[in-house]
């Protein structure tokens, strides 16, 4: 489980806690029940080594196991189930009880393969139970990696130490070169035993830096892209859902060190633009931030639904009333948008959430609007980032924003909804093309064909207009705004209205698991869980 806190809009120092282990307190705590386990499979394996070495063996087949083999097993089962006792009765243990244990199990094969038997070229020349011993508690209860180095480095050790103590005793051992050379898969697996305790080291720091933050817990990788992360998180203190999103700072245009003040400077006073929306179809912003190493993060709002790229991609186009009906829902958003004087410049059906909202069905939610750029001064004065790079999806992108060196304004957006409204249609990008390159070169220069052309659900042609108006080249002959496209949008008379009785009804049949009854959270419990998906 990971943390962040949202902080507005301060950047946080992460380096200022001195933590006591290189672990933090989760996977300690997580460690604890490892090694309880540990102790007890390590008490039976010494056990059953006792009952076949003491009994099965000299009853069978006859062979005599030395006294001294089975006062080593003895201790050592009974050493471990004395930690297995302490640890599932206490629930702690040393941060390195799990270290120690390796040795503990490492110095009983040990004595065993050196003192209890004579450790000859025969018997070394398989591979030592150490090995095992080495790498399972590494994986099983992993360490920092310089001590866990250490620790196997010292339980590798052993047996050559014991075939040295063997020859002062006057046993007849192998060279020193020939021993160290029986013995190298010990040391193989003390240097590999270092890589899980190097994975669990950085999911650590990671965890910390969360902490460092605050406030909200974050429960589940949602996924992962060319932005960031998204994560399902939850408020410690409001027993509140959200979603956040981890934004790479490059994305936003900071590229060399000096860019990373001005582009935070940029990104604060955006994300404060973005949480003045009010339209109930913009995604609505809680907090925003920055870690020390540059990062942004976003909180938001926890959607239960699909976004449209998915809706469509497993269930089809969308019947021409559904989809005005949600198309106007995104223009709702977005005319607010416009009117602050936003643009979007990222509208695709993977950013428009349809979703469950309360009682209500296909709701839409406009997402990513952590990529808007604010103008200021004329509406119409250009919408460039601080590098003057283009930003977008090259499926989604206005002519202007693809050529650059005109200006970019809100009738990029329209032009994107258009091409949105086209998917939502018939199923298929206006410019199908084979690479990135070509659907940029398509949208430049390439008339669309009518989407009723592409499908062979029925589009009146009232439709067919309004979505290649969207699609003009020009940016003069489009509609003007999101506004504008809304009222056009509200004036479609040629179809039937999609009903909220209809999308209830939707929602049942082909999305059962979200159409439900709304589950309740108990509210005096900070760990309270939600199942949604974003």
């Amino acid at each position: 489980m990971k943390v962040i806190a949202p902080r507005l809009p301060t950047r946080v120092s992460l380096g200022s806690r001195t933590f006591t282990s290189g672990l933090p307190d989760d996977i300690l705590a997580e460690q604890i029940r490892r090694l309880e386990v540990f102790a007890a499979v390590g008490a039976c394996v010494w056990a059953f080594g006792l009952l076949m070495d003491g009994v099965i063996f000299p009853r069978t087949v006859g062979v005599m196991v030395s006294r001294t083999t089975l006062l080593i097993e003895v201790f050592a089962a009974l050493a471990s189930l004395a930690i297995f006792l302490h640890v599932h009765h206490t629930k702690r243990a040393p941060q390195t009880g799990g270290l120690a244990f390796m040795l503990l199990n490492a110095l009983g094969i040990a004595l065993i393969n050196t003192w209890a038997r004579n450790p000859t070229r025969e018997a070394m020349g398989h591979l030592s139970w150490m090995t095992f011993v080495i790498l399972a508690s590494s994986a099983i209860m992993p360490s920092t990696p310089r001590k866990t180095l250490v620790a196997s480095l010292v339980a590798a050790s052993l047996e050559p130490l014991g075939v040295w103590i063997a020859h002062l005793r006057g046993v007849a051992v192998p060279g020193i070169a020939e021993t160290l050379a029986l013995t190298m898969p010990n040391y193989v697996s003390a240097i590999v035993a270092t890589v899980p305790s190097q994975v669990f080291q950085g999911l650590g720091r990671r965890l910390r830096e969360a902490q460092e933050l605050g406030s909200y817990q974050l429960v589940e990788l949602l996924g992962h892209g060319g932005m960031g992360e998204v994560w399902r998180a939850q408020h410690r203190w409001l027993a509140r859902h959200a979603a956040v999103k981890v934004i790479r700072p490059e994305v936003l245009g900071a590229g060399a060190n000096a860019d990373v003040k001005l582009t935070l400077r940029r990104f604060e006073r955006e994300a404060q633009a973005t949480a003045s929306l009010t339209s109930p179809h913009s995604i609505r912003l809680f907090d925003f931030g920055t870690t020390d190493e540059g990062s942004f993060y976003y909180v938001m709002e926890l959607l239960k639904g699909r976004n449209l790229e998915s809706l469509v991609y497993e269930f089809g186009p969308l019947p021409v009333e559904r989809a005005v009906y949600l198309l106007r829902q995104v223009c709702h958003s977005l005319a607010e948008a416009h009117a602050s004087g936003l643009v979007h410049r990222d509208i695709k059906p993977a950013n428009i959430y349809v979703c469950r909202m309360g009682l209500d069905y296909d709701f839409v939610k406009v997402l990513d609007f952590g990529l808007v750029k604010v103008r200021h001064g004329d509406p119409m004065d250009t919408v460039v980032t601080s590098n003057h790079t283009t930003t977008g999806t090259p499926a989604y992108m206005a002519p202007e924003t693809i050529v650059g060196g005109v200006d970019v304004d809100r009738r990029a957006d329209v032009y994107s909804i258009g091409c949105v409204a086209y998917y939502l249609l018939t199923g298929q990008l206006v410019f199908p093309a084979g690479t990135p390159m070509q659907a940029l070169v398509d949208h430049v220069h390439t008339p669309p064909v009518p989407p009723s052309e592409r499908t062979e659900m029925p589009i009146p042609q009232l439709i067919d207009e309004l979505v290649l108006a969207c699609l003009e080249k020009s940016p003069d002959r489009r509609p003007q705004n999101a506004e504008e496209l809304l009222r056009r949008l509200n004036g479609c008379s040629v179809c039937v209205d999609w009903t909220t009785a209809m999308a209830e009804r939707w929602w049942k049949t082909h999305l059962p698991e979200l159409s439900g009854p709304v589950p309740t959270m108990d509210i005096g419990s900070p760990s309270a869980a939600l199942a949604a998906t974003v």
